[in-house]
Parts: C-alpha cells; sequence; structure tokens
C-alpha cells in the first residue's frame, strides 16, 4: 500500500485504515476564516464541536457576486473523522444528486495537519489556516488548490 501524495495532500487508498480521532483534536478550526482563492474572496464559518458533529459554510465570491457555495459538517464516526460536504450554486440549486455528498475519509494526523482524501487542513497559528484540496480538471488532471485563511 502506498501513499499517492501531492505537495500537500494525500490520497485514501483502498484497503487502508482511518486513525483514531475526535473533534477535540481540530476544535482549534470553530470560527470565521476568509482568504483568497480561484481569483475571488474564500469564506468559511465553522461552529464549535456539538453532539459529534461541526457544521461548516463556505462561499466563494467573485467581482463582488456569489459563484458557488459549500454546507457541510465534520463528524465523528466508528472513532475517527469523516469531512462530508455538499455544493450549491449562486441560487442554491445543488451539485450534487439529493441523497448523495461528497466524503473525505481521514487519512492521517500530524501535530498541526489533518490529512483527509485529497483534502489538507493546517494550523498554521491561532489566526492563520491552510486548506489544500485536490481539483479535477476539465482536461481530466489534478491541481492541489491553497485556501489561505485568516479568522475574522
Amino acid at each position: 500500500m502506498c501513499l499517492l501524495q501531492a505537495q500537500n495532500t494525500v490520497s485514501f487508498e483502498e484497503g487502508m485504515t482511518s486513525p483514531a480521532a475526535t473533534l477535540k483534536n481540530i476544535e482549534w478550526l470553530a470560527g470565521h476564516w476568509k482568504g483568497e482563492a480561484f481569483g475571488g474572496i474564500a469564506e468559511e464559518i465553522w461552529s464549535p464541536p456539538a453532539d459529534g458533529s461541526m457544521m461548516f459554510s463556505f462561499r466563494l465570491l467573485d467581482k463582488g457576486e456569489v459563484s458557488f457555495y459549500e454546507f457541510g459538517h465534520l463528524i465523528e464516526i466508528d472513532g475517527t473523522l469523516l469531512l462530508q460536504l455538499k455544493h450549491f450554486d449562486a441560487n442554491l440549486s445543488g451539485w450534487e444528486e439529493k441523497d448523495e455528498n461528497i466524503d473525505f475519509k481521514l487519512v492521517k494526523i500530524e501535530e498541526n495537519k489533518f490529512y483527509f482524501d485529497d483534502f489538507t487542513i493546517e494550523c498554521i497559528s491561532d489566526k492563520e489556516i491552510n486548506m489544500y484540496v485536490e481539483v479535477g480538471e476539465e482536461d481530466g488532471t489534478l491541481n492541489e488548490v491553497t485556501f489561505n485563511y485568516h479568522r475574522q
């Protein structure tokens, strides 16, 4: 078994097991975060942990208009963490089917980084985080996108 890895992300491969984790390990993520990505302003709001879940909302503003939203949660399940989300356009029309989510299984944890499947959350300081996401391009290639956020 090998880890497929971009610069800051790793993939969850068949046969792997997610490490033990709870929301207590990542509660520092709670808060209002803002930064630049995709040529616009990216914003995320994460709730504090409650009953095994941290919910979040994301929006990307491009030239003063909403490009898209994400809504989701980070949940405790089977002794580990799972990140799930859905995308919506500016009019809240869903990108995924009604009963489908995008799931990011936890691959590994380092002191200040949580590696989910092709999605990494890194704590730089109390006021700064980075998120790295593998994004599929129209030509089929993958591109790692960095979201550098500052606490608001």
